[in-house]
């Protein structure tokens, strides 16, 4: 007689909830999981961190993450500009703010402007989705 045992129920939870199917949801071991259609995998130590990637995933109307490690950063962020860029690299794990700054021969505080510029166009995407109720 064989058993098996049941699968395990996951305490996993939905943080922030999205259009388009985009969310970011809350793992059991305290990091934030970005989930998107046809997206891969990606999850953050910090929850501001996967707030700001999904701003930028709006901003540039999705990209692939997937083969990044071996290609670099997505074109699409590349192409949308220098602040998306920014808010782009602020999210990855070996990178803050301080470092984008240095890496922009700027301030904290311009990079911050162009992390703030990014979420209010992604909340502008998705309230103009809402509005056209496009999902």
């Amino acid at each position: 007689m064989s058993t098996s045992d049941p699968t395990p129920e996951t305490t996993d939870r939905v943080v922030e909830d999205y259009v388009f199917g985009v969310r970011i949801v809350s793992e059991t071991d305290g990091r934030y999981r970005f989930e998107a259609p046809e997206h891969t995998d990606i999850a953050f130590d910090g929850l501001e961190d996967a707030r700001l990637y999904a701003d930028v995933y709006f901003d540039v109307n999705g990209f692939v993450e997937e083969g990044t490690g071996e290609r670099g950063v997505p074109p699409e962020v590349v192409q949308a500009g220098k602040d998306t860029l920014a808010a782009y690299l602020v999210t990855m794990p070996w990178a803050d703010v301080n470092w984008v700054a240095s890496f922009y021969g700027t301030t904290p505080q311009e990079i911050d402007r162009y992390c703030t510029w990014v979420r209010d166009r992604a909340a502008e995407i998705r309230t103009e989705a809402t509005k056209r109720d496009l999902e």
